[in-house]
């Protein structure tokens, strides 16, 4: 990982050379294709004091960027005297070994500079357990490279060097903390998914979208939560949750999540369901994007990817097109806004076009939730299990023999296709006021 801790502290940050590597089909700002792993490395505390772009059909299996670039990375390495190289690219541990040895600095790629990020970012005790795992799943396969300076002692049939069974004992208890990690993190999240099920009276809206796109400065303005605001990649890693109560009467619970990015770290994702929580569970996703950013589309794809590998591609979700101050030209937003027709265009900062969003969620409630009475059998305990975790539960009347019971409640429709499967009956009534 990156370490920089020491060197901020005594005012002398590390000194960087990035590469981007451009494959064929691959999603990247024209303008300034290292854009992002640039802001990625600022907010890891490292200096960037060089950059090398290459276009490739393909990856070097050996290192990534083939002999040629390597010995041009070199000279770039000597001539700004840089401590590291980042990679905007995932690598294989062989390469970065390889790399390491060619160039004779530190090598890390994308994933271990967000990893680096989440780390430092990380306050709460969830936080922290989560990154931990992401983390050790990320350096399992790469224990090797820690050990490399034990290769010259060899192990053979029937005899194993020092250095090897180090690593096997390393590698042991790195599996051991991982199963530990995601014990006490499905305990966190099977807690989270009951304290979010079990909510009062109020619809659930959750703010997701692209890493600084401005939703903790949305949250401010609609609920005045002194959410940190930052101008910094993944600022915000704790969900917070806060009463958003609307202006023409009604409320709802608001949440804000961690941000997503373009090719954001599987390890990651998986780690962070328990924060997620709030967003699958919640009736509707704001999705914020930064409309004044040469790349929204992109993001807007990226964020996509990620729902749709947490299971909430189909779910209820409204755009917003944020910091429409900011847009260079009015001809950004016009195309957004012709792609998306359904968005809103809001300025959090300025807080400029919240009554439009406030309307718009009051109209996406009312067709993402319904209020309903739901008869099935009291022995249909999956059914009810699953009642009590997704819906608001205001009574529950039973018949004569005790065998059925009506219970009535407010439901997202998303759920129907759950209770009709399962035999629940479902008939929906009056829709109580939120618009």
């Amino acid at each position: 990982m990156i370490d920089t801790s020491r060197n901020e502290r005594m005012g002398n940050r590390e000194r960087a050379i990035l590469v981007g590597v451009i494959l064929p089909g691959a999603t990247y700002n024209t303008d300034d294709p290292l854009d992002e792993i640039r802001g990625l490395v600022k907010t890891a505390g490292l200096e960037t004091v060089g950059t090398m772009l290459q276009k490739r059909q393909q990856v070097d299996v050996a290192t990534f960027i083939g002999s040629g670039k390597v010995e041009e990375l070199k000279g770039l390495v000597e001539a700004y005297e840089a401590d590291v190289v980042v990679f905007d690219s995932d690598l294989g541990p062989g390469q970065t070994r390889n790399l390491e040895k060619a160039l004779g600095v530190k090598v890390v790629d994308r994933t271990e500079v967000i990893l680096d990020i989440f780390a430092v970012h990380a306050s709460s005790h969830e936080a922290h357990l989560q990154v931990e795992l992401a983390q050790l799943e990320y350096a399992m396969p790469r224990l090797k490279r820690m050990w490399t300076h034990l290769s010259r002692y060899k192990g053979g049939v029937g005899v194993r060097g020092p250095g090897e069974k180090q690593l096997e004992e390393d590698k042991r208890l790195v599996v051991h903390r991982i199963q530990e990690l995601k014990g006490k993190l499905g305990k966190i999240q099977a807690r989270k998914e009951r304290e979010v099920a079990g909510r009062g009276d109020f619809p659930t809206v959750s703010l997701v979208g692209y890493t600084n796109a401005g939703k903790s400065t949305l949250m401010n303005a609609l609920t005045d939560a002194g959410v940190l605001v930052e101008d910094k990649l993944f600022a915000t890693l704790d969900t917070r949750t806060r009463k958003w109560r609307f202006r023409g009467g009604g409320a709802a619970l608001l949440s804000d999540t961690v941000g997503f990015i373009r090719d954001l770290p599987h390890s990651l994702v998986a780690s962070f369901k328990a924060t997620l929580e709030e967003a699958r569970q919640a009736d509707l996703l704001l999705h914020v994007v930064d409309a004044s950013s040469p790349d929204a589309e992109m993001q807007v794809q990226a964020v996509a990817e990620v729902l749709e590998e947490l299971g909430l591609k189909d779910h209820p979700t409204l755009l917003v097109l944020n910091k429409a101050d900011k847009v260079p030209d009015r001809s950004y937003l016009d195309v957004l806004r012709a792609n998306h027709r359904d968005s809103v265009c809001i300025s959090a900062a300025k807080r400029e076009g919240l009554d439009s969003l406030e309307h718009a969620v009051r109209l996406a409630l009312l067709d993402s939730a319904m209020d309903a009475e739901i008869e099935t059998s009291v022995a249909d305990g999956r059914v009810l299990a699953y009642l009590a975790q997704h819906a608001q539960i205001h009574d529950r009347t039973y018949d004569e023999d005790r065998d059925r019971v009506v219970l009535q409640c407010r439901i997202p429709r998303r759920c129907l296709d759950f209770l009709n499967e399962h035999g629940a009956v479902v008939r929906e009534r009056e829709t109580r006021v939120y618009a």
